[in-house]
């Protein structure tokens, strides 16, 4: 669905807007104990905070006020249908685990879908006061009172990549042993960061980001940012990325394209 470049500027300011609502929620919260609870208790630790379910539900509540058409699908509250093609995807802390550890590696989603793909992405870091955004109209950080445009950098082969991957829990065994052949290919492999590994690769810091298990709200804010910048960002079959599950981001196609053919195999297996 095609929006004007008008509509997309409101879109984009009321993303902001939410950004903005999200933080003030936050913040208090980031290095202050909040009450958590365990969403998994018969798996592995995955935890929500006071901090999620306020800054999701002010995002809520703006959206309801502002667009009451469109849907929401949100991780902790779930997903509204709206009579409108345009659901907003939000996902409050993406890094609840390093917010819950006082490290600044989250972050708050937001993405406009228009039914077939995202407009517009927001990983918005309040706390460092960085906001990355992507959309049609290009991809920047916002810092400080600074435009930032963000661009990857080039990377042609694997032996000069930088590769980043949240956590290796994430990846069964068959993925594990694709991740493990990846990266002795690679020039420097980092763990941990979430959403903002991914910013890393459209600011032109990372080369590849690779995971797995994501979920729609994971990846689809961080679409337009990464493409935007001059990225790819897709499944382990070089495809849409946008349902979440096996995600890989590149800087350069060429790297993904060596990526892909180790990883393939994997793949193949879902």
């Amino acid at each position: 669905m095609g929006v004007s470049r008008e509509q997309l500027n409101e879109f984009i300011a009321f993303a902001h807007i939410l950004a903005d609502a999200a933080g003030k929620a936050i913040l208090p919260l980031f290095r202050a104990a909040p009450a958590t609870r365990n969403k998994s208790p018969e798996q592995r630790f995955d935890p929500v905070t006071a901090a999620d379910h306020a800054a999701e539900q002010a995002m809520r509540t703006l959206i309801r006020q502002r667009y009451p058409d469109h849907g929401i699908y949100g991780e902790e509250e779930g997903f509204h249908k709206g009579s409108a093609a345009f659901t907003w995807i939000l996902d409050p802390i993406d890094g609840t685990r390093a917010f819950l550890t006082g490290i600044p590696l989250w972050g708050t989603l937001i993405a406009l879908n228009d039914g077939s793909a995202p407009l517009l992405g927001v990983m918005d870091q309040p706390f460092t006061g960085e906001r990355f955004v992507g959309s049609a109209l290009g991809a920047v950080l916002q810092h400080h009172g600074r435009t930032i445009p963000l661009r990857t950098r080039p990377c042609a082969t694997l032996s000069e990549a930088r590769l980043q991957c949240t956590d290796l829990s994430m990846f069964d065994r068959e993925e594990r042993l694709a991740f493990s052949e990846l990266e002795k290919r690679v020039q420097l492999t980092r763990y941990s960061g979430d959403c903002y590994a991914y910013c890393m690769v459209a600011l032109g810091c990372i080369d590849l980001v690779v995971e797995s298990g994501l979920q729609p709200y994971d990846v689809q804010a961080l679409i337009p940012i990464v493409e935007r910048a001059g990225g790819v960002i897709t499944n382990w079959r070089g495809s849409d990325c946008s349902s979440g599950g096996q995600v890989i981001a590149a800087g350069d196609r060429r790297v993904h394209a060596q990526a892909l053919e180790i990883l393939e195999h994997a793949a193949r297996g879902r």
